[in-house]
């Protein structure tokens, strides 16, 4: 029985390459958004389909200029102008604008007095290992916004040595800061 444990575990465990920062990053991006979505907040998945129109676009334009009745050279002002500058730029804005580094947008959840959903998002600098987790709200400026809320802490602490995330640290400590953020603030008298 206690293998039987033992395997299941060692199945459903997420482990990382400790010397990339890239894999611990995604791993502990994908754990978060898994704790949001377990919290009752549904992913708001519009941002993303806006990207996924505008790129369908670029295909199209790309599409028609490669069929367009003149040939490379003749086409290829229409192009670098359609393609490469306008759309791509639209894109990048879109990226620096709203998502920044977002791992995900929420709708507020079911039955809430909020009418504002989540901007979860993380930070890991190259050759470091300080985790920067941030929650805002979707809507800054709206009456039931909250106020930001936000934690740094090592990776260390969430990692084995083999590189496996050890997920009830991981998850307390998110859940602690969704709870900080749902926290209605106290008036003073």
């Amino acid at each position: 029985m206690q293998e039987m444990k033992a395997e299941i575990a060692t199945k459903n465990s997420k482990k990382a390459n400790l010397l990339d920062h890239n894999s611990l990053k995604h791993i502990l991006d994908e754990s978060v958004s898994e704790i949001v979505t377990s919290r009752g907040y549904a992913e708001d998945v519009r941002m993303s389909n806006v990207r996924l129109f505008i790129g369908t676009i670029i295909i199209v334009i790309a599409l028609f200029a490669q069929f367009y009745k003149k040939k490379f050279p003749g086409n290829r002002d229409f192009l670098i102008g359609c393609i490469y500058i306008v759309f791509n730029v639209i894109l990048q804005l879109i990226s620096y604008t709203k998502e920044k580094n977002a791992i995900m947008f929420t709708y507020p959840p079911p039955g809430s007095v909020t009418s504002t959903g989540l901007v979860v998002s993380s930070k890991l600098p190259r050759f470091s290992d300080l985790y920067t987790l941030s929650i805002v709200s979707a809507d800054p400026k709206s009456i039931s916004a909250g106020k930001p809320v936000e934690f740094t802490k090592s990776v260390t602490q969430w990692f084995t040595k083999d590189g496996v995330l050890v997920e009830g640290l991981f998850w307390k400590d998110v859940g602690a800061l969704i709870d900080d953020y749902a926290a209605v603030p106290k008036k003073k008298k």
